[in-house]
């Protein structure tokens, strides 16, 4: 073989590799969008992961995730969906926030993504049906702020001397406190319950919501369905013992940190169902062709010992209801 020929051929060989990997395609991306805090969130990624792994794809081995957290300030939220958008994401995943959902909305017509929410999709703007939902969202909803009145309704159940009660919701997210608010003023009346409304934007705020409980004589509290208070479930319980403040929230963690009640749909069936919808899309299925999940499973927790701390005794009919009991 001639040297020109030898060279030609191992220069030839030696492109091989370089050919077949500019042949390989890249690795989706998927940017997850939150308002809320990492920390707090663990478990429910590992559960979306599960999801994910259902459908075929596993992170760091043929999928990457880019996370932005909002850490309770929803302004921040337009700003981290354009970043996402400027990393050019396959599929971009709100998590547990509706104003996550809208600006990640706001912020493409294209890009595909899912929504986890507590709230009506629909009512939200984000989607024009549960079955057809069109456009380039779908996901999962709980019945976290449906259930809100059921939640005031368990309360009054549990202290049912407490005439006046108040709840705590989130004006910086305008969907879900306008909406908190009616149905909570619907309720009380319908039990004949004096109800205040109370706000709180930030960490900052808690200490003025619960002087205003004390000056307000409120027998009870509950907490709306928001990003903020999700992530800072652990705080608010703290506050509720030291306030002695009967309180009941929607997620086992604010109970298992040491408040008295929670009651909602499940975080582990919700967020796996995130996960399987993200990854059918990677496949190539359409958001507006996938229906809108609805979880329908609610679970109460009663966490015993806070309520022998604030000298309730939990009747006999609704510890039997409970799906846990803390001790």
């Amino acid at each position: 073989m001639k040297r020109r020929e030898f060279i030609t051929l191992l220069g030839g060989a030696a492109a091989w590799p370089l050919a077949a990997s500019a042949q390989q395609p890249a690795m989706p991306v998927i940017g997850v969008l939150s308002a809320e805090w990492p920390d707090p969130f663990t478990d429910r990624l590992r559960v979306f992961r599960d999801g994910l792994r259902e459908t075929g794809y596993v992170e760091g081995r043929n999928l990457t995730i880019e996370y932005r957290w909002a850490e309770g300030q929803n302004d921040r939220l337009p700003a981290l969906a354009a970043e996402l958008i400027r990393r050019q994401v396959s599929v971009i995943v709100t998590a547990g926030s509706t104003p996550a959902a809208l600006a990640a909305r706001n912020a493409t017509t294209t890009i595909p993504i899912v929504f986890y929410l507590g709230a009506d999709p629909v009512e939200a703007g984000l989607v024009t049906s549960l079955s057809r939902p069109g456009g380039n969202l779908t996901g999962v909803v709980t019945l976290n702020v449906e259930v809100a009145p059921k939640r005031l309704e368990l309360l009054h159940e549990l202290v049912p001397t407490a005439t006046v009660i108040a709840a705590l919701v989130n004006p910086t997210n305008p969907v879900l406190a306008e909406t908190l608010t009616r149905d909570l003023e619907a309720a009380a009346h319908t039990l004949g319950i004096k109800l205040h409304v109370l706000h709180a934007s930030s960490e900052r705020d808690f200490g003025t919501v619960f002087a205003s409980l004390v000056q307000l004589r409120a027998g009870g509290l509950v907490i709306g369905a928001d990003a903020l208070f999700n992530s800072l479930s652990e705080q608010l319980a703290a506050l509720t013992v030291r306030h002695a403040v009967p309180t009941i929230f929607q997620f086992r963690e604010f109970a298992a940190a040491g408040g008295l009640m929670s009651y909602s749909g499940s975080l582990t069936d919700s967020y796996r169902q995130v996960g399987v919808y993200t990854g059918r899309i990677l496949k190539g299925e359409k958001p507006g062709d996938l229906p809108v999940q609805q979880s329908t499973k609610v679970e109460l927790i009663i966490n015993l010992k806070i309520a022998k701390g604030l000298g309730i005794t939990v009747p006999l009919p609704l510890l039997g209801r409970a799906d846990e009991v803390i001790e």
